[in-house]
């Protein structure tokens, strides 16, 4: 392996999102991640399929595309940590890790002999990260918490849909966009911590709780409410502090239109056949154009319903006015962009030698985001592991595959 984190190891003991979204993170930047899981299931994701991608040969194997997309670059432990031996394996595989990443119910660690405090005192330096629904010191420690009910409660929900004039409602996102925030903020506090780590040499705990990162990345609309006053509630596609800034109907379709100030906004209405706007009062500045956001999106949506998405996009393109077609996912991957940037990679996988997924965006001008190994079968590392990290034997590997611990 190579990258900017090939000398670290990590043992991740998380499953389903949030916790695999941050480790598979850590291994396309180098890191030797290794995945425990449960023995004979694995990580919850395994099962949420279909589609599936499925042994070639005719065998029964499976594979869930929804655990493919977020655990490339990690090698398969599988391990009963409900039980002594596999709890005596997490321990001396935490000696000899950087970091763990765990997101456990709260106290499920200390109940199996695991306290962070006492995995430190063995290994100064591991950076341990837990994942959690709600704060620990909280009131709510003990409540669970998915993707979903994450949306909902931290006030995503609530500005994500067509407006009730518009006979909408309340609408999640299409991804799992909490979890995936909450890895991200996990990838960065870790990459600080071992930063940190790197001059004072001692380890430390990070927790970030789901619906704290969800609260944290509502961005300009937390800021809006916090200094504003008011209550952000549903635009649909349009933007709560700029305008014009969302989609419109086509006489074949719909297109994205971005104004994002005064000069692209008049060469906007310039090719929409409409210049004197932008010298109208109600218009001339982007807060004239939010006070009277109404007036002018209905005069645009009369214009842009004459012709084509193509003739629309052209135009805009043409007079430096951001937009873009609203491409569905085929598209996305179909497109010259795609395959010109590299969007997609194949990894060799037992089921498929060709097994697609998708690339981390992250560009070096030293070194390469890794792509070293596909999403592993259950347990596919096993032995490789306790022989790499710790040394064992074939010998006392295989006793613990009989005694069931592995």
């Amino acid at each position: 392996m190579s990258g900017p984190l090939s000398a670290i190891r990590v043992l991740d003991l998380s499953r389903v999102l949030a916790g695999p979204w941050a480790t598979q993170l850590l291994g396309d930047y180098g890191a030797d991640v290794i995945k425990v899981e449960r023995p004979g299931a694995g990580d919850d994701t395994r099962q949420w399929g279909p589609p599936w991608l499925r042994e070639k040969a005719g065998g029964a194997g499976r594979e869930s595309a929804y655990f493919l997309a977020t655990n490339r670059n990690k090698r398969s432990l599988t391990l009963e940590l409900s039980s002594a031996a596999g709890q005596r394996l997490i321990r001396e595989l935490a000696a000899h890790a950087d970091v763990i990443v765990e997101n456990f119910k709260a106290g499920t660690l200390e109940r199996w002999g695991l306290n962070v405090d006492e995995l430190r005192h063995d290994n100064p330096g591991l950076i341990v990260c837990t994942i959690s629904a709600f704060a620990r010191d909280s009131t709510r420690a003990g409540d669970p918490g998915y993707d979903a009910m994450i949306q909902a409660a931290g006030g995503l929900m609530s500005i994500t849909g067509p407006p009730d004039a518009d006979g909408g409602e309340p609408q999640k996102v299409g991804v799992a966009i909490a979890d995936i925030m909450c890895g991200m903020y996990a990838a960065t506090a870790i990459i600080a911590a071992l930063h940190e780590r790197s001059g004072s040499g001692r380890g430390q705990s990070i927790e970030i709780p789901l619906y704290d990162s969800q609260v944290a990345w509502l961005a300009n609309q937390a800021m809006n409410f916090l200094v504003g006053g008011t209550v952000p509630g549903r635009l649909g596609t349009a933007h709560p502090n700029i305008v014009p800034y969302q989609a419109f109907r086509t006489a074949d379709g719909f297109i994205m239109v971005a104004v994002g100030n005064d000069r692209q906004f008049a060469d906007c209405m310039r090719c929409c056949g409409m210049p004197e706007l932008a010298g109208d009062p109600r218009f001339q500045r982007n807060e004239d154009r939010l006070a009277n956001r109404v007036e002018l999106v209905a005069l645009m949506s009369t214009a842009l319903e004459q012709e084509t998405s193509d003739h629309w996009l052209r135009g805009l393109a043409e007079s430096g006015v951001p937009c873009s077609p609203i491409n569905d996912v085929d598209e996305v991957f179909s497109s010259a962009y795609a395959a010109e940037c590299g969007l997609v990679r194949s990894l060799p996988h037992p089921y498929d030698n060709t097994l697609p997924t998708v690339a981390n965006p992250v560009r070096f001008s030293s070194g390469e985001v890794s792509y070293h190994s596909a999403p592993p079968l259950l347990g596919e590392h096993s032995g490789e592991v306790l022989a790499d990290w710790l040394g064992y034997s074939e010998e006392t590997i295989s006793q613990l595959r009989e005694a069931g611990t592995i």
